[in-house]
């Protein structure tokens, strides 16, 4: 039977007790089976990370899996903190609040572009992590000398998580979606002619857009003009602390 959770994801404090240590010694350790999670879902997704998968891959039996884990609900909340662990170590590098946001908010992007499973794990059970922790308390540092309170420093802190998010989701590869590139350039004729007249808004910030961007969207001017707007409501807040 394995650990409650909270002593799985800190299965390397020293305070941690470990069971069954008179026992025959596990083939392998609860961190290689959460690595090798995370390689699957790197390279398949979540849904092909399964217990029988990890079974065969590490040649042991399911049942010996779940001895290491819990649930698969517990295997998710591992691999999430186990992926955040070490992705921002050591402090910022620039000393300005906008330049260390700027820094965080692409980390944080690369985060979910090297793991984009992680969009799909929403358990906030991952929060009490250590890998997650360190995270957090890396990302407080962005605010650094602002004025910012306790409370607005966390919610100005969730503002840009949450943003980072939202473009990570957008940005997502789909392999089921069209090529919206070739879509545009091939259907935009046929497309005005069906509009006629209608709309008239729509289709002058449309054609302006689609022009500027090469498609209907862009996920870069998506990012650069949000994180821009995200910057702007920070300076409001900070300039009144």
């Amino acid at each position: 039977m394995a650990r409650e959770l909270i002593d799985l994801l800190w299965r390397d404090h020293p305070d941690v007790s470990v069971r069954g240590s008179r026992g025959p010694r596990a083939k392998v350790t609860t961190s290689q089976v959460v690595d090798a999670a995370v390689e699957i879902a790197d390279a398949e997704g979540l849904e092909a990370t399964t217990v029988r998968r990890l079974s065969d891959d590490l040649g042991i039996s399911a049942m010996s899996v779940y001895t290491h884990i819990g649930s698969r609900d517990d295997l998710l909340v591992l691999m999430a903190d186990s992926v955040r662990s070490g992705w921002c170590a050591g402090g910022f590098v620039a000393g300005e609040w906008r330049v260390r946001v700027q820094e965080l908010a692409e980390s944080e992007l690369g985060l979910y572009t090297g793991h984009w499973w992680l969009l799909d794990v929403t358990d906030q059970r991952v929060a009490m992590g250590p890998g997650t922790i360190a995270q957090y308390d890396h990302g407080l540092h962005a605010f650094d000398d602002t004025g910012l309170g306790d409370l607005e420093t966390d919610a100005a802190l969730t503002f840009v998580t949450d943003f980072v998010r939202a473009s990570a989701q957008a940005r997502r590869p789909d392999p089921r979606a069209a090529d919206m590139t070739l879509v545009w350039h091939s259907w935009q004729q046929r497309l005005a002619r069906y509009l006629g007249d209608d709309f008239p808004l729509a289709q002058r910030v449309g054609a302006a857009a689609g022009a500027a961007m090469n498609g209907v969207y862009s996920a870069e001017a998506a990012w650069s003009f949000g994180l821009a707007r995200v910057m702007d409501a920070l300076e409001s807040l900070i300039g009144t602390s």
